[in-house]
């Protein structure tokens, strides 16, 4: 019996202990039909369908009660002796961010940086949408192609300033050109958040191709990290005629088989993943170990979002030192054994900033949060869109030292259509660590799609 047919028939046999029907694993449920709330104040009413310029404007007051806070923040706690930032991010940098923040970072100039691109906003479901919407310059000879962008927590459309050019500019060699959408997630930054609860994950999928068809835009490709993998997902599921191909650079499979997979494939790691990267994924208690060293913010999120979200929407260094914590551990788990955290290595302060500054002058940390608890409910996990497939042609780019290393064995069960993955040398925040590497993988992605098209 070859190893393939002893990994398959350990799988039977597994299911029957551990008090599970053999079925619950392989039944895939219907795709649900999502209603299309209203989630703007008031009861649902006609709806002004007008997309209108939008530009980044903040008062100067605004800038100059952050600056009183910044002076006066209090005396911070000395680190720990050695600890560097196994505890957190460090007062020690929190103090170094604190004093660019004030002194060398002006938000004048980086207003009229975030203001670069063309900007907009429109009603969807009742709140106000806003959205990056950057078309190639020079697209002659060429196919383009809308990209529909999406970013996560504690991420914003800030994440995708430098990856836009590679993806709008003609590439040498190259038969297509992207059209870029980038909107917001709800709750974050520039778009409203929901007044009554129930807005997740699933729901803001429905937003987005609401959105893309506003823009008339009926087919296109899909791409995400983090929430915008998750997001992503969702709109290819529930939307595949609108959809190209979907491509991620945090992969997963959340199927009941996954993870039932990825406990039998522990015997025998080798015929599930390549030695080099072995590490990433077993053993399962050192993984899930460090998932749970790190992901203690998701469950505060999950459950209490907006007792935190008070306490970091009354403090710049609070915000600082909670967002950039991220940047630390999730570029590289490494950096946090570095003084500086290894955060000018991998991006400038300025930009780092920015990212920290849309979440401040819109305050809406605590409304951003609040997915996750909208995300994990039950109602949610009700819709079972976990047991799923995606149905579209799908791209995986992974990044090695991102928080999840999914091999390619078990991805193919959640994307049975998977034409391309790829490994990089970098982190969860690729499109503002790696614009470049990001750009290309999409690229290379977007042609084997279209091959694929032709070759039918």
């Amino acid at each position: 019996m070859g190893s393939g047919a002893i990994i398959s028939l350990l799988v039977l046999v597994v299911s029957i202990p551990i008090g599970i029907k053999f079925v619950s694993f392989f039944d895939v449920p219907p795709v649900p039909k999502l209603e299309e709330t209203w989630w703007g104040p008031g009861t649902k009413g006609s709806e002004d369908v007008g997309i209108r310029p939008f530009k980044i404007t903040v008062p100067d007051e605004v800038i100059s009660d952050l600056n009183i806070r910044l002076r006066n923040t209090r005396a911070l706690v000395p680190p720990l002796e050695n600890a560097k930032h196994s505890y957190g991010i460090t007062s020690t940098l929190t103090k170094n961010v604190l004093d660019f923040w004030l002194n060398k970072y002006s938000w004048k100039k980086r207003e009229q940086f975030l203001n670069q691109y063309p900007q907009f906003k429109t009603k969807i479901q009742g709140l106000d949408i806003h959205f990056l919407h950057v078309k190639p310059k020079d697209s002659k000879g060429l196919k383009v192609y809308p990209l529909l962008l999406i970013h996560g927590w504690p991420g914003s459309v800030r994440e995708f300033y430098e990856i836009i050019p590679h993806l709008t500019t003609p590439q040498k060699g190259r038969k297509v050109v992207f059209e870029v959408i980038a909107p917001s997630i709800p709750g974050y930054g520039f778009s409203e958040a929901a007044v009554r609860p129930g807005l997740g994950a699933v729901q803001v999928a429905v937003i987005f191709k609401n959105l893309m068809n506003r823009l008339k835009l009926n087919h296109y490709y899909v791409q995400g990290g983090d929430w915008g993998s998750i997001i992503a997902n969702h709109i290819a599921t529930l939307y595949p005629q609108n959809v190209i191909g979907l491509h991620s650079n945090l992969c997963f499979n959340d199927m009941p088989i996954g993870y039932l997979k990825k406990a039998v494939y522990s015997l025998k790691p080798s015929l599930i993943v390549e030695k080099k990267y072995e590490h990433l994924v077993y053993p399962m208690s050192t993984i899930y170990g460090n998932l749970i060293l790190e992901s203690g913010y998701m469950h505060i999120q999950a459950t209490k979002p907006d007792t935190l979200g008070t306490a970091l929407s009354d403090s710049p260094a609070g915000l600082a030192s909670y967002i950039l914590e991220k940047f630390i551990t999730w570029t590289n788990p490494k950096y946090k054994e570095r003084e500086d955290g290894g955060l000018t290595e991998k991006y400038k302060m300025e930009d780092l900033l920015d990212n920290i500054m849309i979440y401040w002058i819109t305050g809406t940390i605590t409304t951003s949060m609040r997915l996750y608890s909208e995300s994990f409910s039950t109602a949610q996990t009700s819709l079972q869109l976990a047991k799923i497939p995606v149905p579209v042609p799908s791209g995986c780019s992974r990044f090695i030292h991102d928080i999840l290393y999914t091999p390619t064995g078990l991805l193919e069960d959640k994307y049975p259509k998977l034409l391309h993955v790829t490994d990089h040398e970098a982190g969860h925040f690729a499109a503002f660590e790696v614009p470049e590497v990001l750009a290309q993988d999409i690229y290379d992605f977007s042609e084997k799609v279209l091959s694929l098209a032709l070759n039918k």
